[in-house]
């Protein structure tokens, strides 16, 4: 609902996007070194504080809404964003590794990516019933109400720390053993760059799945009924991310190759019948989400384990930002069929490079 209370507020479109910008700049910006924090405080912590700036955030934009208060509740978004990207993976990796369930990783943040999922269908569900009851106030108390609640899980989790030592040696050198493990694995840095290949486009995507839909045809009040087919997808997608840990290379390979063609299949479709074919490649993705965030995880063995996962986020949203550039460059003249088709080609071009990298390396052994 905030587009539009900016939109009552009376900002135009050019405010509204700096807002967008700010909001991209604070994560991309804050990625690495809340990463690093992570490493050297609790990450329960920051997994705690992180939800309160946002509800901050919320009441300013609710007591006070002008565009100086939603720029003040964007970055302090942003901070959440960064204190969550890294810390949460570290904390629940590390947390399974302790109690020698490692591989049960993949499983469970693939169960709350789902549960995630369904948490924001149910929040678009209730914005209409909640808004006619109370307005932008009720948006507002909501919203600070659903920060809280996360804070408070965020308390429950457990957390036991490594060495004293290590994690006493200071910002810098934190950043430093970081930085430097991922230099001096290659195996390492290879499960850092596949994060993004894997991730950045479809989350990009994803925000112009309406847009993708509308092309078909449909009435402008049927495109909410056709989002859940899509959000369904996603949702199988994180309930099978104990299967994505298991899959080998090639698997993984074949398993984003095919979430290229469905992608591309299911946007040259041009029909409402398309979208389910989207929805098996968003599936396919998700999937692929969590195998790939596994892997790394698996792969990193220092105490930096934020940090370098913090890296990978970072990755992440430049490559996010950079197709969200492109997207417009070409969805302008050739609408929003073709620009799906079009970035369904890195993905074929991705499970190309992973299927030789795997029969490279069976050959060699």
């Amino acid at each position: 609902m905030y587009a539009l209370l900016f939109t009552d507020t009376g900002l135009g479109v050019w405010q509204i996007s700096s807002l967008f910008v700010l909001w991209s700049a604070a994560g991309i910006v804050l990625e690495v070194p809340s990463g690093v924090l992570a490493d050297v405080v609790s990450r329960r912590l920051l997994l705690i504080i992180g939800p309160l700036l946002t509800a901050l955030g919320f009441v300013l934009w609710t007591v006070t809404p002008s565009y100086w208060a939603f720029a003040a509740g964007f970055l302090l978004w942003g901070v959440q964003g960064a204190f969550q990207s890294g810390a949460l993976e570290a904390l629940v990796y590390e947390e399974l590794d302790r109690l020698g369930a490692a591989d049960r990783y993949a499983r469970i943040m693939g169960r709350a990516r789902a549960a995630g999922t369904v948490a924001v269908v149910l929040a678009m569900l209730a914005a209409a019933p909640v808004f006619t009851a109370g307005g932008y106030p009720a948006i507002g108390l909501a919203s600070v109400l659903a920060c809280l609640a996360s804070a408070a899980c965020a308390a429950a989790l457990p957390e036991h720390r490594g060495p004293r030592a290590e994690r006493d040696r200071g910002y810098a050198a934190t950043l430093r053993a970081g930085l430097a493990e991922v230099r001096g694995d290659r195996r390492l840095l290879g499960a850092l760059l596949l994060v993004p290949a894997v991730t950045a486009v479809w989350g990009a995507l994803d925000e112009y799945t309406p847009l993708l839909i509308q092309e078909t045809g449909v009435a402008a009040a049927t495109v909410p009924l056709l989002l859940p087919v899509i959000w369904a997808g996603v949702t199988v997608g994180g309930l099978l991310g104990g299967v994505g840990e298991r899959a080998t290379t090639r698997r993984l390979a074949a398993l984003l190759g095919v979430a290229g063609l469905a992608l591309a299949a299911g946007a040259a479709l041009g029909h409402p019948a398309g979208v389910g074919l989207v929805a098996v490649a968003f599936c396919a993705f998700q999937v692929s989400t969590v195998a790939a965030d596994a892997r790394l995880q698996a792969r990193i063995a220092g105490s930096s384990r934020a940090t370098v996962t913090s890296l990978a986020g970072l990755g992440t949203d430049l490559a996010g930002v950079g197709t969200y550039l492109a997207y417009a460059a070409v969805a302008a003249p050739a609408g929003h069929g073709a620009t799906f088709v079009v970035f369904a080609a890195p993905y074929l071009v991705l499970a190309l490079t992973l299927m030789i990298k795997a029969s490279f390396t069976s050959a060699v052994v």
